[in-house]
């Protein structure tokens, strides 16, 4: 990308999640005398979906060949080791199972290793339910695909260094910023968030859970909106720990962009089960107790909403008996986990995924992008966003690169 004169190029990122500053910091590093701003409403950056995921480095097992999903996350996990490894953040190959448990199942398994060898993940292995035994005592399958080179990062950690790359860059990171205008003026994008406003030749809004009502600021469609999903998850206590080596998934189903109820250790030694994927009732609703009437009547409201509703009623009952009766959530568990008892586990922060829902009611299931005259937003970034930041960034720039300035 090159500059119009020779004026410093400006930027502007609303967001300052693991995508956001990702982009900044590309930004950052590949345009000479750029000048980089980013936004943030929270106090703290990272605080919603970047500091409440599962902390997995995906290898690309799970996404259609050609999709921009398999392709941003091999290149992404690739580039996200890298960077972990040089600035000597922690990034631990454990490598996952995916356990089928019925012959369903293995058929569907079947699929991820087609996908997966298809994605060039490498060293993918196909298990017996002996071998999955022999790899991990405690689990239980008719046949297992294991990936090695499936990983587990601090996430909250990465974000702390790229923002720390921005500054030294001569960039801003403000927090307690938020976005409430958009504009275009003559040559650029005004923002106007907290208590002041700046003019920045491009903008890009990385806004996650706000994505839609950020976009539709800056003059984007109001679809796709976003619905917000609570994941919850149980922890195991100390004693129940060790008897787990890998991280331990469930053949998804293929219907819906989750996948299911899964045993992730993390670098900071502990072992969770979970996500779930019940609708919350606020935007950033991580607790059952937080209502928002305001997002509840813009569900109510919303064609795809009902269209999703109308089509899956039974999926989400599923997921909230699992939410509210702990029971359920073990027994899904117990599944591939067999010895798993209430004495095992302990109530875990929970996280608020961001999907993007078309006016059918289709979930978007892959990266998607908007906006022009000067701004580019991204719409959907669900996972493996974290895995695919840094290539995320690098394919943003390049939309960048084509995107008239406003006003120009």
């Amino acid at each position: 990308m090159t500059s119009e004169g020779s004026h410093a190029p400006t930027f502007g990122v609303v967001g300052g999640g693991i995508v956001g500053l990702a982009v900044a910091a590309r930004l950052a590093a590949d345009v000479p005398g750029a000048v980089v701003t980013v936004w943030e409403k929270e106090r703290e950056i990272g605080q919603h979906q970047t500091g409440h995921n599962s902390g997995v480095a995906h290898s690309g097992l799970y996404y259609a060949p050609g999709s921009l999903k398999a392709q941003l996350c091999r290149a992404g996990v690739t580039e996200l080791k890298e960077y972990c490894t040089s600035r000597s953040l922690a990034y631990d190959e454990i490598g996952k199972i995916v356990v089928a448990r019925d012959e369903l199942e293995v058929t569907r398994l079947q699929e991820l290793h087609r996908r997966g060898t298809e994605n060039g993940v490498p060293g993918l292995e196909w298990l017996s339910a002996q071998e999955i035994g022999q790899r991990e005592p405690g689990v239980r399958g008719v046949a297992g695909l294991f990936s090695p080179t499936t990983a587990i990062v601090d996430y909250a950690e990465v974000v702390q260094s790229l923002a720390r790359d921005v500054v030294r860059s001569g960039g801003r990171v403000h927090t307690s910023s938020m976005v409430r205008g958009i504009s275009r003026v003559a040559g650029g994008v005004r923002v106007d968030a907290g208590p002041k406003s700046a003019e920045v030749e491009r903008l890009v809004v990385c806004a996650g859970l706000q994505s839609d009502t950020v976009a539709q600021l800056a003059g984007d469609s109001a679809d796709p909106q976003i619905i917000a999903f609570r994941g919850e998850y149980l922890r195991l206590r100390p004693h129940a720990r060790e008897r787990v080596r890998h991280l331990i998934y469930p053949v998804p189903d293929p219907r819906y962009p989750f996948l299911g109820v899964h045993v992730t250790p993390r670098v900071s030694g502990e072992v969770d089960l979970g996500p779930n994927a019940v609708l919350a009732l606020a935007r950033e609703g991580y607790a059952r107790s937080q209502v928002s009437p305001s997002e509840l009547a813009r569900l109510a409201s919303s064609p795809g909403m009902r269209h999703l509703a109308r089509a899956h009623w039974r999926a989400g009952l599923r997921e909230l008996r699992g939410s509210v009766w702990r029971r359920a959530f073990l027994d899904e568990v117990r599944t591939y986990l067999p010895w798993i008892e209430n004495r095992d586990v302990m109530a875990a922060p929970a996280g608020v995924r961001a999907q993007a829902v078309d006016p059918d009611g289709t979930l978007v299931d892959d990266f998607r992008f908007g906006g022009g005259d000067g701004v580019l937003t991204v719409r959907n970034a669900p996972s493996p966003a974290a895995t695919s930041s840094l290539a995320i960034a690098r394919h943003v720039v390049t939309r960048l690169n084509d995107l008239k300035p406003s006003g120009r």
